[in-house]
């Protein structure tokens, strides 16, 4: 029975079964024997290492141990020790009242310091305030740098209050006040002495005296000023809206006082100057004032203002560094104050109205393109005066209405007189196609309504002019012409005339060359006015409109839609309303449009129609008068005469049957009018029509119908010789 083996005796037999497999393996026990008593040793050496350190480990942790227990003891003692205290100090009976009472007490001690913070603060308010009140009357200079300190203080406690949760609106409220009321005395002070300054100047005569002394009190006086206003223009430097009027220099505004009574004194009251129907009075003298004064400012103010604010973000904003802006925008408020003392007296008085917008307009571009005014707002530019009265002070409806009322009157005067669908022409070149008087005074109103929209800044308030007013224009010249023709075509039908019965007067408008030329008056008028509209669309005006339309149509969030394209506006239009009056193409990046694409589209679809019905009655007339020329049945027994010199006459010698005289006449008279009515374009394709059928009359009502003798076919080829003739004579 075989003896179980330990684990240990297991290893050793295996090691021993792998190391001695030969009996040449027995040479090597001495060997292996060594190998194994260096890994005992090695072993051994490990397990000494081994137990070192768990004995010093033990011996780490002890000490730890101790004194972490240590510690904990000596926080128990103090703990109770502060318990001790705090029960004292609170005169609590258990430790959680006397932590409560503690927190009460420190809150206290919080809005102590709160309260110590506001004092010190009011103080310190208080001491600049009086500081710079006593100075500023004997040293100027001095009494700057408290009020720059107040102002800093007051900036930053505004700046401050977001973040503090508007804790303190009371004690801002007051430094503001405080700095506004030291701002006040100051600036009174400061204007005072720069007036008596202004007064040993001559200040504003022609006459200005500026010797060196003199100048030099003047620029002190002005820098004065300015230092007082610095933080102003610096904190509305950073908020500039639209709606905002620009700041005025404080040395500005001191000087311009004399210029404003002046304004006043000519443009108030009854004095001769001051008429409501001449706006342009007081706009010229506005002008005027710049002219007169403009060198003065650029010769002593620019640099100043250049030395003072072209190293800090000041120097970015035109009114500020430029003196020409700077002026510009300090005459402005009397000019303001004119105009909207002006609207409500002349709103009823359309003619008045109009023309008041009319100059406002004419001088809000004159100041932006002479003189360069941009109402310190760079890029973004000045809105003008007429934004200022369309669009803050809501006279936009009032004045656009009179605007459609006027444009709409002017019209219906246009269309009205019989002579002014009579065709003109002088007013294009003699190879086109020429339109009625009526076509080019429609024309001529809408280029003037254009030019009386063009220079508003509202995006809005320009498609509102186009679409509302020359749109509907377009729109209704359009049913005139529609309608002429449709009422050309119910006389000359003979279903109409069986029905409706028409009278002798009605018929002979519609027949003959007075039927062409009536046509000729609506596809004259409709080729100008589309061509008229194709030329606007390559305006760049009306590419500017065009391309902002698609910006907002594309972008609903800038169209006001809020992401939906369904809501987004033009004005008071949604866009879907303006695409039907405009082109199918806004907001189609695919495909290309224009303003008057769906206008000149209307146009186009009734010149080419009007060509159509002006082709076909033409050729109808035609027709009817070779009817004679096709009952002629002699052609095979025709002969030529004898001739003295007894020689066959030649073609060209033989007369045109007498048939065709009346069909020549009517290619004559029409022929003659319709190449100084048309282009060669139109005229061409409508002969050549004309042309076709007279072939095709000619082939079916006589050729296939006829014999022909010889003299015959050369008779019958001398009259389609002279129908050739007839045409090339045109």
């Amino acid at each position: 029975m075989a003896v179980a083996l330990s684990p240990q005796d297991t290893r050793v037999e295996d090691y021993l079964n792998d190391k001695l497999q030969t009996n040449a393996d027995l040479e090597s026990l001495d060997g292996l024997l060594r190998d194994v008593q260096h890994q005992q040793a090695l072993l051994k050496e490990q397990l000494s290492e081994a137990q070192e350190t768990v004995v010093k480990s033990t011996q780490t942790l002890e000490t730890h141990t101790a004194t972490v227990l240590q510690r904990a003891q000596a926080f128990k003692k103090q703990q109770a020790d502060i318990d001790r205290r705090l029960l004292i100090v609170t005169r609590s009976e258990t430790s959680d009242d006397a932590i409560q009472n503690f927190d009460e007490d420190l809150k206290m001690l919080q809005r102590l310091e709160v309260a110590r913070g506001y004092i010190e603060l009011l103080a310190e308010v208080e001491q600049l305030s009086t500081e710079a009140r006593r100075n500023f009357k004997s040293s100027p200079q001095a009494a700057l740098q408290p009020y720059l300190g107040l102002q800093k203080l007051a900036i930053a406690l505004k700046e401050a209050q977001p973040a503090a949760e508007d804790a303190a609106p009371h004690l801002v409220d007051h430094v503001e006040k405080t700095a506004q009321s030291l701002w006040k005395q100051m600036k009174d002070a400061f204007g005072g002495d720069f007036e008596k300054t202004l007064t040993k100047m001559k200040w504003p005569g022609r006459d200005i005296k500026l010797v060196s002394a003199l100048e030099e009190e003047w620029i002190e006086g002005v820098k004065r000023l300015l230092e007082l206003q610095e933080p102003e223009l610096k904190a509305q430097s950073d908020q500039v809206e639209p709606s905002r009027e620009p700041v005025v220099l404080l040395p500005l505004e001191v000087m311009t006082k004399p210029l404003d009574l002046r304004f006043q004194y000519h443009f108030s009251g009854d004095r001769p100057t001051n008429k409501l129907d001449k706006p342009e009075y007081f706009l010229s003298h506005f002008m005027g004032l710049l002219d007169t004064y403009d060198d003065f400012f650029a010769t002593h103010l620019q640099p100043i203002l250049v030395e003072r604010f072209s190293k800090s973000n000041l120097a970015m904003t035109s009114i500020f560094i430029d003196s020409t802006s700077a002026l510009i925008t300090a005459l402005l408020p009397m000019l303001r104050r004119k105009v909207f003392n002006v609207m409500p007296q002349i709103a009823k008085q359309p003619q008045l109205l109009s023309h008041t917008i009319h100059e406002l307009m004419s001088f809000d571009v004159s100041l932006r393109e002479e003189w360069g005014y941009d109402g310190g707002r760079g890029v973004e530019g000045w809105g003008g005066l007429t934004w200022e009265v369309l669009v803050k002070k809501d006279w936009f409806g009032r004045w656009f209405e009179v605007e459609k009322n006027f444009a709409l009157s002017r019209y219906h005067s246009i269309i009205e007189p019989a002579t002014s669908f009579e065709i003109d022409y002088d007013s294009v070149e003699p190879s086109a196609t020429k339109p009625t008087n009526a076509a080019i005074r429609v024309n001529d109103l809408l280029e003037t309504i254009t030019d009386r929209y063009r220079p508003l800044p509202s995006f809005g308030q320009k498609m509102k002019f186009l679409i509302l007013i020359q749109l509907e224009i377009f729109d209704a010249f359009h049913s005139v012409l529609a309608t002429s023709l449709e009422s050309y075509l119910s006389l000359t039908s003979p279903i109409a005339r069986t029905v409706h019965g028409t009278k002798t007067h009605s018929v002979a408008d519609v027949e003959g060359l007075a039927g062409v030329e009536r046509l000729v008056r609506v596809y004259g008028s409709a080729e100008y006015l589309e061509k008229k509209m194709r030329d606007w669309s390559d305006d760049v005006f009306f590419l500017e409109l065009w391309e902002e339309l698609q910006d907002r149509a594309r972008d609903p969030d800038r169209g006001g839609g809020g992401g939906d394209r369904g809501k987004v506006t033009v004005g008071d239009m949604s866009v879907e309303h303006v695409a039907d009056k405009t082109s199918s193409a806004v907001g189609n990046e695919a495909e290309q449009g224009a303003l008057f694409d769906e206008c000149a589209g209307s146009y186009r679809r009734l010149r080419i129609r009007t060509e159509g019905v002006l082709t076909d009655s033409f050729v109808q007339q035609v027709r009817d008068s070779l009817r004679p020329y096709g009952k002629i049945n002699a052609w095979s027994t025709l002969s030529s005469s004898p001739s003295s010199t007894n020689q066959q006459p030649t073609m060209m010698n033989l007369a045109i049957s007498s048939a065709l005289d009346a069909p020549f006449r009517l290619l004559n008279s029409y022929l003659e009018f319709l190449s100084h009515a048309l282009a060669q374009a139109p005229l061409r394709r409508i002969v050549r029509q004309v042309l076709l059928s007279i072939q095709t009359f000619l082939w079916d009502q006589v050729l296939m119908r006829f014999s022909f003798s010889v003299s015959g076919a050369e008779q019958f080829a001398r009259d389609v010789r002279g129908v050739w003739e007839v045409v090339d004579a045109w």
